[in-house]
């Protein structure tokens, strides 16, 4: 099978594996201990099935104890042990790794071996997400090959662009802005996969990787963000469109650190001003949808009737007014203290959604007298910018993990410096989330996670515009194809290709 990918890999190991592509296929050569299922419960040991550990036992509040599968092995031959999920914990903890991965695994306070196949865990405290947090961000690595690798040299070291590892695919070779390939394992201890290799073909674009497989010369593509692009592959009868949940929601994130932003009824305004369902139409017609704050439709704690702030440009503008911005030149712009209403959103240039996103912002909010300019930028400057909280707004696109919990990561208190770019800090917000991640059931959790969510959107911490109706595209001759929303070749292994007699006319 293969995959067309508009961006190559950053690195395949997984601690610092940080590209969504690189990710991904990190996934399919380091399995977890644990595995979520489709329903992506993340709270209770129920959503999980085996995987690297055959089972595990909680053996009080603050203790799992994995029993690995005696049969898995490394590439090399070497078996897994618990000493090697040690030794991972380790890599990830690491300041010097810098792992994006390390704030998840917080509340992990030691690792140890118990015997060559039993690996204990425990926490500083309880907490649902236990199980979550160990399965989901820990990856095993192979101790025999890693651990003379100086911590610090990880990144940039052999490994990482040619792992080892221990999964139902193996890596084969990587051609830097052409392709990654991989190919199954048959010795994989769960079972030989399907497909006999995958191959990661890079492009330039969406586009051109739509182009590619229309034409034959690839056979799947994660998602098509574009509604043009989405109409193209619905027409053609050798692909389908395959719909999951999306992971995905972006917006614009105000940065506090500067004072205009710190005004609570002047972001309020901006976000009356913002027509949501007109950009949503404009951008994908019916293949995307306005969410209901800082979650998607992936979570399970996404619902429809969050209140959020209404779209009411005269409520807006009379906000406006009452903070003494005002048009008083009448030049269309409005200015206090001789200063104008006037701010720079920054884009990334590699996403042709949020500019044009941002261009019809930038109409929305100059009819309330708001002077919006535009900077599109190189992903890496984004990126940089943004984390080093140099800009004013900035329009953000985030996959979110399938815990309610990395909503916090975005504006908990503690995301400052990270993930949190705007610097957003707001003690209800994080209290909300204390009692909601604290909750020992689902049901006990929703309404915390609504009163979270209704909080973020009472104070306008930022403006959630969109979120994509994923769909796949999917060759017809791929068979058996199911998607797990926060991870779509989650299930690749037991996909299949047709043979081109059986797959012709379906």
């Amino acid at each position: 099978m293969v995959v067309a990918i508009p961006g190559d890999a950053d690195a395949l190991l997984p601690p610092i594996a940080t590209s969504q592509v690189g990710a991904q296929i990190a996934d399919l050569l380091f399995p977890r201990l644990a595995a979520l299922t489709h329903e992506l419960n993340t709270v209770d040991d129920s959503g999980f099935v085996p995987v690297l550990a055959e089972r595990w036992e909680r053996r009080d509040s603050l203790t799992i104890a994995f029993h690995l599968d005696p049969r898995g092995r490394w590439r090399d031959g070497v078996p897994i042990t618990a000493g090697d999920v040690v030794f991972s914990h380790e890599v990830y903890s690491d300041p010097a790794v810098g792992s994006p991965y390390r704030a998840n695994l917080s509340r992990v306070v030691r690792v140890s071996a118990e015997s060559e196949h039993v690996a204990v865990v425990r926490f500083s405290g309880w907490y649902p997400e236990q199980l979550y947090d160990v399965a989901h961000y820990l990856r095993v690595l192979p101790r025999h090959l890693l651990d003379s690798v100086p911590r610090a040299s990880l990144a940039s070291s052999r490994f990482a662009r040619e792992p080892i590892g221990s999964g139902p695919f193996r890596f084969v070779r990587w051609r830097p802005g052409e392709l990654i390939e991989v190919e199954a394992d048959t010795t994989w201890f769960r079972g030989r996969p399907r497909l006999d290799r995958i191959v990661f073909r890079v492009l330039p674009d969406v586009p051109a990787a739509v182009t590619a497989l229309l034409a034959g010369e690839a056979d799947a593509m994660e998602v098509i963000p574009q509604r043009d692009e989405l109409e193209r592959v619905r027409r053609d009868t050798t692909v389908r469109l395959v719909p999951y949940p999306s992971p995905f929601v972006a917006g614009v994130a105000f940065n506090l650190r500067r004072p205009q932003f710190a005004e609570r009824e002047l972001r309020r305004a901006l976000a009356m001003a913002t027509d949501r369902a007109t950009i949503v139409r404009s951008l994908f017609g019916e293949w995307g949808e306005v969410p209901p704050g800082a979650t998607s439709r992936m979570q399970w704690i996404s619902q429809s009737d969050v209140r959020q702030l209404p779209f009411d440009t005269a409520a807006a503008a009379r906000l406006l007014d009452s903070l003494g911005w005002r048009d008083g030149n009448s030049d269309g712009v409005r200015e206090r203290a001789g200063r104008p209403l006037r701010f720079t959103l920054l884009v990334p240039t590699t996403s042709r959604l949020r500019q044009e996103g941002a261009v019809l912002l930038q109409a929305q909010w100059r009819r309330i007298g708001v002077d919006l300019r535009v900077r599109a930028v190189d992903f890496p400057v984004f990126d940089r910018e943004t984390r080093a909280g140099n800009f004013d707004a900035a329009f953000f696109s985030r996959t979110l993990d399938p815990s309610p919990a990395s909503i916090a990561q975005y504006f908990g208190t503690a995301g400052i410096g990270g993930d949190n770019i705007g610097a957003w800090s707001d003690p209800a917000f994080d209290s909300l989330v204390a009692a909601a991640t604290s909750a020992r059931t689902r049901e006990q959790a929703l309404p915390r996670w609504r009163a979270a969510l209704e909080r973020l959107n009472d104070e306008a911490a930022a403006i959630h515009i969109y979120a994509p109706r994923n769909h796949a595209a999917i060759a017809r001759r791929i068979t058996n194809v199911t998607i797990r929303p926060d991870y779509w070749l989650a299930t690749v292994e037991s996909w299949g290709r047709a043979t081109d007699a059986s797959s012709r006319g379906h």
